[in-house]
């Protein structure tokens, strides 16, 4: 196994894969995201991601990027549901200035009241932009339908959610709920692990504060949203898929290869090739580790979705035409794509601080062999229980 797995005094998980190309990808994770929030304060954790970046007390929003990019490097952060992650990538020589950079946006960010409601009105705009996007806000439309709120609400907020945080609520949600205990660390590339966890344990000591138990409610509801303006109709299908580190995980993995991924999916087939009813036709596994669902989308004509709903669920109902070379095929495919992703580093990175999220990072290197496990009578029972019941969303022209 090529990882390299440690827990430090002060409670952070370091995950390292070393790689021979002078290059490193090094993020800090949280785990703290919208799955913990209220529904009075849903989006207050991308806000917090928001604002790591607008300032410390010893660098400017534009130190802070300009200390990356004029080394050759890239700096983002993302807030997921049960995560926030902020990384970078950077030449290896360059490791320690980018983990000085990380480490003083979690330490020293000052939460000033001007950066704070210029990046209110930022917010605001990010929504009303993803709002305006039909498909992408057919994903939002499609977790309301699968779970009850809060969850159900974006993990960016509502206007009125995010319109109504205060600089001092939210700096003080910042230091109850971010805590070195709660961190993994994931580095892929050339570094010297022993020097990064001194590192590490010398710059953030814990806190002790722990992140609270969260209960998801799960729902099944269909929705139409009627729009002027538009042309195409945006479908999407919805149903909840088995959590990460159960055997159905993978065993869907593979019941999605052969039904909705790519070109030469059943349902890509089915729907665009024989039919002609769509151009885009794409699936989705997601999973952290209090939730996870399986979506279709296809962008369609108005008059088509009742066809395109009946197809998708013909497909699964369909799936005994399913033979041992589609099985084979299948697999091929999914650990084709495996190699090809981990040839970045970020990618690798991303894997690994979420699998250590859901199970344990270690799973990562043994996917080829639990992919090979799956049995097409696996495949075929699962397909048949997961269509018993599900979701849908449509946003269609008015």
């Amino acid at each position: 196994m090529q990882l390299k797995k440690r827990r430090l005094k002060n409670g952070i998980t370091v995950l390292f894969e070393k790689r021979d190309l002078p290059v490193v990808s090094f993020s800090i994770s949280n785990r703290f995201g919208g799955s913990y929030e209220t529904e009075k304060i849903k989006g207050i954790a991308h806000f917090t991601e928001h604002l790591l970046f607008t300032g410390t007390k010893s660098r400017t929003h534009e130190d802070i990027s300009r200390e990356i990019e004029k080394r050759g490097g890239i700096l983002n952060a993302f807030t997921a549901n049960d995560i926030t992650s902020y990384w970078f990538k950077l030449p290896a020589e360059h490791l320690f200035k980018g983990m000085d950079i990380l480490t003083d946006i979690l330490k020293n960010t000052t939460f000033d009241e001007k950066k704070f409601e210029k990046e209110k009105k930022v917010i605001l705009e990010e929504i009303k932009m993803y709002h305006d996007i039909p498909q992408r806000h057919i994903y939002e439309k499609i977790i309301e339908n699968l779970y009850e709120k809060p969850f159900g609400i974006g993990i960016i907020g509502t206007k009125e959610t995010v319109s109504s945080l205060t600089k001092d609520f939210v700096s003080d949600y910042f230091k109850s709920h971010y805590n070195p205990e709660n961190y993994i660390v994931t580095i892929i590339g050339q570094a010297d692990i022993d020097k990064v966890c001194e590192y590490l344990e010398s710059n953030f000591e814990s806190t002790n504060k722990k992140m609270p138990e969260i209960k998801i409610e799960k729902l099944n509801k269909e929705s139409t949203e009627e729009r002027p303006g538009l042309d195409q109709a945006h479908f999407m299908f919805g149903v909840h898929a088995p959590m990460a580190g159960e055997k159905e995980h993978d065993i869907l993995e593979v019941l999605d290869a052969y039904l909705a991924n790519g070109m030469s999916s059943r349902l890509f087939l089915e729907i665009r090739e024989k039919r002609g009813l769509a151009y885009a036709i794409r699936s989705s596994l997601e999973t952290e580790k209090h939730y996870s669902y399986y979506t279709i989308y296809v962008g369609t004509a108005k008059e088509s979705i009742p066809e395109v709903r009946s197809l998708i669920i013909e497909g699964f109902k369909n799936i005994d035409k399913m033979s041992q070379e589609d099985l084979k095929e299948a697999k091929e495919r999914l650990i084709g794509l495996k190699k090809v992703s981990s040839e970045e580093s970020v990618n690798v990175m991303n894997e690994l601080m979420f699998l250590e999220l859901t199970t344990k990072a270690e799973n990562y290197y043994t996917y080829e062999e639990d992919i090979n496990k799956v049995t097409l009578e696996e495949v075929k029972s699962l397909a048949k229980k997961m269509i018993k019941k599900y979701s849908t969303a449509a946003i269609v022209p008015k």
